[in-house]
């Protein structure tokens, strides 16, 4: 007789398993739950006054109304931008499908340090396109707009590739039924498309406002580190940690870990919303 398939996880020497999820545990405490304690710890050191202080100042605010401007300008342009090049290269067959892909992906390849050099040789003052723009009154480099577009590139491939596996796992089929049936594009997209992949098109969103809020190499090349109008909570940070004010740096550190224990609570709060709906995927999940 043929021997029943093994499930994962099952029959497993309990000694190996218990040996495994401890060191996962001991992993995440010494390197997460350590740290992070760490921070708040620090963050406290001279008082809830100093603390207070420390992140209501008028810089701090600026900071963090700069950093949630950003995600707020870049989250949306993501989606939009990674539902496009999903949809580009799921549904449609086309010479350089391939390279596409692979550009997908330069972002992550990219030093964050080397992409914001870019931006400032393609957009600085002394450039031709950034002389001319700053004929017309645009600056782009040493403010707002240069840090919403590094902030962009940055983070560009999270929702396309959040979305991408899922697009094609999906197929083209309900699309193609759809369209003969007389159904419009938006229609098929309102009514098919983003039903279909409304989690990971979240997902993907949520892992996009994460690193735009944490986001440091590319944003600290093309700010300028003008405090007050182009610092955001991770520049501010480093500027207080430079002047040795160490305890405030911290506080302002809280800011993101706040912000950080949200995404984790969303992203959590969106799986089991996910598992409630797709009972099968739930099932799966728990072996």
């Amino acid at each position: 007789m043929t021997p029943a398939p093994r499930t994962p996880g099952r029959g497993d020497s309990p000694k190996i398993r218990i040996a495994l999820i401890s060191l996962t545990y001991l992993f995440f405490a010494a390197f997460v739950f350590l740290p992070l304690a760490l921070v708040f710890a620090q963050a406290f050191q001279k008082g809830w006054q100093y603390y207070r202080e420390s992140i209501t100042e008028p810089f701090a605010l600026e900071a963090l109304k700069l950093t949630l401007l950003t995600t707020a300008i870049v989250v949306p342009l993501n989606a939009f931008f990674g539902m496009s090049a999903a949809w580009a290269v799921t549904k449609f067959h086309f010479k350089g499908k391939t390279v596409l892909k692979t550009l997908l992906d330069l972002p992550f390849a990219v030093s964050p340090v080397i992409a914001g050099l870019i931006f400032v040789l393609l957009l600085g003052s002394r450039t031709p396109l950034g002389s001319w723009l700053g004929e017309r009154g645009i600056t782009i480099i040493f403010s707002t707009p240069g840090i919403i577009i590094a902030t962009l590139f940055v983070t560009f491939p999270f929702v396309a590739r959040e979305l991408i596996p899922l697009m094609e796992a999906q197929g083209r089929e309900e699309e193609e039924a759809a369209l003969t049936l007389g159904a419009g594009g938006w229609q098929i997209v309102r009514k098919i498309t983003l039903p279909n992949i409304r989690w990971g098109l979240l997902y993907g969103m949520i892992l996009c406002a994460a690193r735009s809020i944490g986001e440091f190499g590319a944003v600290s090349v093309v700010s300028g580190h003008i405090r007050g109008l182009t610092n955001t909570i991770p520049l501010h940070v480093e500027i207080l940690y430079s002047e040795y004010n160490y305890t405030a740096s911290f506080a302002v550190s809280s800011i993101l870990v706040f912000l950080a224990l949200l995404t984790v609570i969303l992203k959590g709060s969106m799986e089991k919303a996910y598992l409630k709906t797709n009972p099968q995927s739930a099932k799966n999940h728990e072996h």
